[in-house]
């Protein structure tokens, strides 16, 4: 079964990004902030990370470079969430190593079609 960490600091979005993602057959786990989502993936190495890009302690794109600096046998596609509309953000995002983003809000269609972009989904 394939994982994945839902990093957002709003609890409703993790649990929707939750319960969408099980549904997508995923194991999902937490985190609330870019802290807490890099130790996390440091010990669970998952597959996805669900990724926001407005949060304290370590925002969504700092946490994207942090993860890509990482020495991983197989990185974590990272899909970031916004609820920005900025061209310059995304493209910097996906330069920086993001595989794909989302807007906010997005239901479970949408998100399936962008893990199918990443090869997580067929």
């Amino acid at each position: 079964m394939p994982t994945c960490l839902i990093v957002d600091d709003s609890a409703t979005m993790r649990k929707i990004a939750y319960k969408f993602l099980s549904n997508l057959g995923f194991a999902c786990s937490e985190a609330v902030d870019g802290a807490e989502a890099l130790a996390k993936a440091r010990l669970a190495r998952p597959d996805l990370v669900l990724l926001d890009w407005e949060m304290p302690v370590l925002n969504g794109f700092a946490t994207l470079q942090a993860l890509r600096s990482e020495a991983w046998d197989h990185p974590p596609r990272v899909v970031m969430c916004t609820t920005l509309n900025d061209m310059d953000q995304i493209i910097a995002a996906m330069q920086a190593g993001a595989d794909e983003y989302v807007m906010k809000p997005y239901d479970q269609d949408i998100l399936a079609e962008k893990l199918r972009t990443v090869g997580l989904l067929t």
